[in-house]
């Protein structure tokens, strides 16, 4: 992932949602807050412009003509690993759940305050930001558990000989645990550290997360070694008897 330097470069949007009202109002306010930004109605339109242009984060529409929000998102994540901020008119947890399963980064429900985008957006690049720069304390950016290597000055994890693919939010989160490992974290304090705004306290993408951790670094991810629930209190991270 390339390192922006957010005082002498725009980081790039792109918005893909069919309503042209929405369109030209997050267009307008979004780069009146210093992002270069644009957008189009579908899938072909997305793909088109991926093909020419280099986007920092893409803002999602699920209720798309032709190839729907989810399967654009999907690949999205298997082709470009570009961060996304999945907007959708239908706020059900089920729908909320399936769009954080996909792998994107946050979910916002429609209508919404532009100012609440804004702070989801920050905090989304805030992290990509941060996971592509070396560590400022640690000699060494290589951290291991079991068969396992956790490359954080390259955002990569491997493990048994091969690399495994993670999204923004799950290499943060990974890296929290590993470097808190042996300590019980409230979802909370891992809300707090790596989404950095206020959240409802129904919010369970802490928990999907989670989840989709254990079904890649878990031999039996409903008998968890590494990330384990301490009832009541959060997870805790510990390392293989």
């Amino acid at each position: 992932m390339r390192v922006v330097e957010l005082s002498s470069l725009k980081q790039r949007l792109l918005i893909v949602d069919d309503e042209p009202e929405l369109r030209k109002l997050l267009k307008t306010y979004l780069s009146k807050e210093g992002y270069d930004v644009d957008a189009v109605e579908d899938a072909n339109a997305m793909d088109q412009y991926l093909a020419r242009c280099n986007v920092d984060l893409v803002i999602l529409d699920l209720m798309l003509p032709g190839e729907d929000g989810l399967s654009i998102g999907r690949r999205l994540r298997s082709e470009k690993h570009l961060p996304i901020i999945i907007l959708s008119a239908r706020g059900e947890d089920l729908d909320r759940i399936i769009g954080l399963e996909m792998g994107a980064d946050d979910y916002l429900t429609k209508p919404f305050n532009p100012r609440e985008l804004l702070a989801r957006i920050r905090s989304v690049l805030r992290r990509c930001q941060q996971t592509a720069l070396p560590p400022a304390t640690s000699d060494n950016p290589i951290l291991e558990f079991g068969p396992y290597r956790l490359d954080v000055q390259r955002h990569r994890l491997f493990g048994n000989g091969q690399e495994i693919p993670l999204t923004t939010g799950e290499f943060t989160l990974l890296r929290i645990f590993v470097e808190q490992k042996n300590r019980v974290l409230s979802r909370d304090s891992l809300l707090e550290m790596t989404k950095g705004y206020e959240r409802s306290p129904l919010d369970r993408s802490i928990d999907i997360c989670v989840g989709r951790l254990r079904r890649k670094i878990e031999s039996n991810p409903s008998e968890p070694v590494y990330l384990r629930t301490i009832w009541g209190a959060g997870y805790i991270f510990s390392t293989e008897d």
